[in-house]
């Protein structure tokens, strides 16, 4: 983020009206212990075919596939993980990627991979 400000409603107001690009990259999830280990980065962002783990909420412990990221509204949508409504329709969950932890990457991508080769090399890792 791009502000100076520690006003809460200031950091507010820059997570919300951020452009896409930059909203992106505040899409990340922690990694697991195990994946932490093997690259040595703490969180990456998340992609649609990353399997994670819910870490809290009522979903707490509940592990899926990501089946859609929505930039716009920051959110995360995970496939199995239904909410009912009062008529029976089912309807996917939304969560936030800081309440979720990757347990296993998507690695489909060859670009990730060289990410994953650059962060880890770098000494990017803080945990």
């Amino acid at each position: 983020m791009a502000t100076r400000s520690s006003k809460p409603s200031k950091q507010r107001y820059a997570l919300y009206n951020a452009p896409i690009h930059v909203k992106r990259k505040m899409l990340a999830a922690p990694l697991s212990k195990e994946l932490r280990k093997q690259y040595g980065i703490r969180s990456l962002p998340v992609r649609k075919g990353d399997t994670v783990m819910v870490a809290r909420g009522d979903h707490k412990g509940r592990t899926g596939k990501i089946t859609k990221v929505s930039i716009s509204k920051c959110r995360v949508f995970i496939e199995g993980i239904m909410g009912e409504k009062m008529d029976g329709t089912k309807y996917p969950i939304p969560f936030h990627p800081s309440n979720l932890i990757i347990t296993k990457l998507d690695l489909s991508d060859k670009m990730r991979k060289q990410i994953l080769e650059r962060r880890a090399s770098a000494g990017v890792s803080r945990g």
